[in-house]
């Protein structure tokens, strides 16, 4: 249809190249015209000017070559898993489109673009992911070109609990802005539960650039939107696998002040593949007791009909599998604080730290006790987000385990008055899922937190607590390659006795030279507490010659207190040993940043 109605205007083709089109035509998917379409778009982009027809050479004060670019800006994936989906429907609507990293995209070349879309996660305290922070820093210096023709969109992706909510989104949309760029629709900033709205939100972006993209000074003939390629992933976030859990093993002392397990979990027949430094995505199902509490709260007995996403479910199946119940945020708070009239709750309005603490360490069911609601229905399912999989670093390596996915987790648990609260995720795991139980899982990929490619790279790791589980992963995988880099683990917890977390195998690993040293702190075995800062700063002098020989730097855990210590720690020693001032030895971190030589995953 659409070559017909080509074959009634005016064309740079004759009736015999049309009708040959149209003889191809019928045999194609709609998906592999819009792929032939942008390859011979593409085409058309790199043949010699010499070789052009007359009636194609462009006019001399043609604009540059519409196309839209595509940068994501990714920490554990979730900001390129859109911009996939995003360029995957572009290249269906027949849209010239380009993809790239944020770390592999170069800021000046933004001037010769007509169209581009950032995808911009946020990471730690308003930072830049990782491989977006030599774009972040060029489009803020005086390097960064006027952009009066460009044409953009930003949608950010962010958790509305913390307090710089998507705030690389924002920095990427200001300072397009303040470059004379021209937005094509005000910049969305999505929360945990995103999947939906950047649906839609990528569905109006792509008619915007449809509507004024241009090749030249001639229209480009799009292809009807909808049309777009599935994922190609077998098992996904939305489509996970249905695996089996073989063990759940606690591995703190009895006495130990946490409940730590080692998790093992069959993927054997699944194709799943996964590297060191991934994260496990797990779907978990809600404590049915921890459901019924949240019903007498809200003066509900669970069997109202709700609809989620266009079927129907009794309220309370909802609130097992389809909705947040066990962490508050403070969008509950506030709208609980207007249905029930709470003073208590009220006061905590005016104080966004405060309402942000209250949020972080209350669940959803102590919130509706702060004061006695009757809700319907619709108005609890209201306060809540939808439930989305916890992601567990994966604490094994695929060259030792097969078919097998190792994580270690830790419980979340806690007195709230005579009754106990667990995180959602944890208990479900380490408490009412059975062994040989069925659990539905997918590999997120983590590019920016990967060994380095040369096996005699020499590498140090910072691991306390559960931030342990990726160096479990790493040394395994340095293990079976026979990797001839040295390898450094630094590991803290509470006591020696009853936290070290995997003593045997590190010590196994010493003994056998795979791991070149280890250093522990154990914060209360001593009247002062002692992390892995600390330790450090004693071997300072070592660390920093590590780095001069070219070692890669690694921290995993806490984001809120160990990683800000570790890397105060890691600035003093750049200043001490390298006689350097802070600003240099800040600038000296940041620079490994950018070369992946330093990588965190905190949380």
């Amino acid at each position: 249809m659409l070559l017909k109605e080509l074959s009634a205007i005016a064309s740079p083709l004759n009736d015999k190249q049309i009708s040959q089109l149209q003889q191809a035509a019928a045999e194609l998917t709609p998906q592999q015209m819009a792929w032939i379409s942008g390859y011979f778009w593409g085409l058309s982009q790199t043949q010699p000017v010499g070789q052009l027809q007359p009636a194609q050479q462009p006019a001399a004060a043609a604009r540059p070559a519409g196309k839209l670019t595509i940068i994501y800006a990714s920490q554990t994936g979730n900001a390129k898993g859109v911009a996939q989906a995003l360029k995957e429907e572009a290249d269906a609507a027949g849209v010239a489109v380009e993809l790239f990293a944020a770390g592999d995209y170069k800021g000046k070349n933004l001037a010769k673009e007509t169209h581009v879309i950032i995808v911009a996660s946020t990471h730690g305290e308003g930072e830049a992911p990782d491989d977006a922070i030599e774009l972040h820093e060029f489009l803020q210096s005086k390097k960064a070109p006027k952009l009066p023709n460009l044409k953009y969109a930003v949608i950010g992706l962010g958790d509305s609990s913390y307090e710089f909510f998507c705030q690389t989104a924002k920095d990427f949309d200001g300072f397009l802005s303040k470059l004379g760029a021209e937005p094509m629709l005000p910049r969305f900033d999505c929360d945990v539960d995103y999947d939906a709205p950047a649906a839609e939100w990528r569905h109006q972006a792509l008619e915007k650039v449809q509507e004024t993209l241009s090749v030249g000074d001639a229209e480009v003939v799009q292809l009807p939107v909808g049309h777009a390629q599935q994922v190609t992933s077998v098992y996904t976030k939305q489509n996970p696998y249905t695996a089996t859990l073989l063990t759940n093993q606690k591995i703190t002392g009895r006495s130990s002040g946490k409940d730590v397990r080692h998790i093992e979990i069959d993927l054997e027949g699944s194709g799943l593949s996964y590297q060191p430094g991934d994260a496990l995505g797990v779907w978990y199902e809600n404590d049915p007791a921890l459901v019924n509490a949240l019903l007498i709260r809200a003066g509900l007995d669970g069997s109202e009909s709700v609809e989620v996403d266009g079927e129907n479910f009794s309220l309370k199946q909802a609130l097992i599998s389809k909705y947040e119940i066990t962490l508050a945020n403070p969008q509950l708070v506030t709208a609980y604080a207007d249905l029930s009239g709470s003073k208590k709750l009220a006061k905590l309005l005016a104080d966004k730290d405060k309402l942000r603490s209250y949020a972080a360490s209350t669940q959803v069911v102590d919130v509706l006790a702060e004061k006695k609601t009757r809700l319907t229905a619709q108005q609890l399912i209201g306060l809540l987000r939808r439930l989305t999989p916890r992601l567990y670093s994966i604490a094994s390596s695929q060259e030792e385990v097969g078919e097998e996915v190792h994580l270690t987790v830790g419980v979340v648990e806690y007195d709230a008055g005579d009754e106990t609260r667990q995180g959602g995720a944890s208990g479900y795991l380490s408490r009412r899922l059975e062994e040989g139980g069925e659990v539905k899982v997918f590999v997120e990929a983590n590019n920016n937190f990967k060994l380095p490619a040369d096996d005699n790279t020499p590498v140090i790791m910072i691991g306390p607590g559960t931030g342990i589980a990726p160096f479990r992963a790493f040394v395994q995988e340095r293990d079976n390659r026979d990797a001839t880099g040295k390898n450094w683990l630094l590991f803290g917890d509470r006591t020696f006795t009853y936290d070290f977390l995997y003593q045997v195998e590190w010590q196994k690993y010493l003994k056998d030279g795979v791991l070149t040293q280890m250093d522990v702190a154990f914060s209360r075995d001593q009247a002062e507490k002692v992390y892995v800062q600390h330790r450090i700063l004693e071997h300072a002098g070592q660390v920093w010659q590590w780095l001069q020989d070219g070692a890669h730097l690694y921290v995993c855990g806490d984001a809120n207190r160990m990683a800000k210590d570790v890397h105060e720690a890691l600035i003093s020693v750049v200043e001490q040993q390298g006689r350097q001032s802070r600003e240099q030895a800040e600038q000296y971190l940041n620079e490994l940043r950018k070369t992946k030589r330093y990588q965190r995953d905190v949380y």
